[in-house]
């Protein structure tokens, strides 16, 4: 559970805009910044960031009158208004349950096309990755860091034995974007999966042989972690542009594409950075 979360669901009810004695008779529990409206406003909350997960079982009526020392009617009217929202569903004799979330369009791209449309996708990382890594290092907690650390771990066993692992290697970014708790970050990379996938694989490939770059890679990889780790915001965030900076320019060999409109894309002078 969120430290939030957690305080709203234990500390002192009139955090949750509500008063420390039971709503009295007349009380108009539905009232804007009433007992219930405290209560319905903790728990939606704890349903959005997952500490109530879907068809996680919510505590009972019961618990959450003690929580907040309030009456069992403040509680329900509460609950009521999540079960109107479809936010949770009640089971006969079991309680309520947060309702599993129903499938949605995902987020698309046009698919992968070109040259060009690789050229692009680094292009769009550029303004997304950074500042996904400087929020990662100002929020991330232990188990986020673990996240990031395992998919490290698996890039650098790959590394070991000279190879490049594309979906390590997004998981590890993804690990980053999903650490800054900003969901906007994360599902933007997802949905660039594919399209992430092939130039990170195009790029492995022309990181192993005979003058392999897959170590240095690796370094930069640590790099960021270690940033993150360290809760050093901007090193994060210079790191990680430097990254896919890098890796754009490894791909394209400092060659980029002149994307101007009304004209074939063509090589540039690309201008490498370090």
């Amino acid at each position: 559970m969120s430290s939030a979360v957690s305080s709203s669901l234990s500390g002192p009810p009139d955090r949750a805009g509500a008063p420390k004695r039971p709503a009295g008779r007349g009380a108009d529990p539905n009232r804007p910044g009433s007992l219930a409206d405290g209560i319905y406003h903790a728990l939606l909350t704890g349903i959005g960031n997952g500490t109530y997960g879907p068809d996680t079982r919510l505590p009972s009526e019961h618990d959450l009158a003690a929580r907040f020392q309030v009456s069992r009617p403040v509680v329900r009217a509460a609950l009521d208004r999540l079960r109107r929202e479809d936010a949770i569903v009640s089971r006969q004799g079991a309680g309520s349950f947060v309702r599993p979330r129903v499938a949605r369009p995902a987020l698309g791209f046009a698919p992968v096309e070109s040259i060009a449309d690789i050229q692009r996708c680094y292009e769009f990382r550029l303004t997304l990755e950074p500042d996904a890594a400087f929020h990662a290092a100002l929020r991330r907690d232990a188990d986020a860091l673990g996240r990031i650390a395992a998919a490290l771990d698996r890039l650098s066993v790959a590394t070991r034995q000279e190879q490049h692992r594309a979906d390590a290697d997004f998981a590890f970014h993804h690990a980053i974007a999903a650490a800054s708790n900003n969901h906007y970050y994360a599902a933007c990379l997802e949905a660039l999966q594919p399209h992430i996938a092939v130039g990170m694989t195009i790029h492995g490939l022309a990181l192993q042989g005979p003058r392999s770059g897959l170590r240095g890679v690796l370094e930069e990889h640590r790099g960021i972690f270690s940033a993150i780790a360290d809760r050093d915001a901007e090193a994060a965030r210079t790191r990680m542009e430097a990254h896919i900076a890098t890796s754009r320019d490894r791909l394209f060999e400092g060659r980029l594409l002149d994307l101007s409109l009304g004209r074939p894309a063509e090589p540039g002078p690309g201008k490498p950075r370090a």
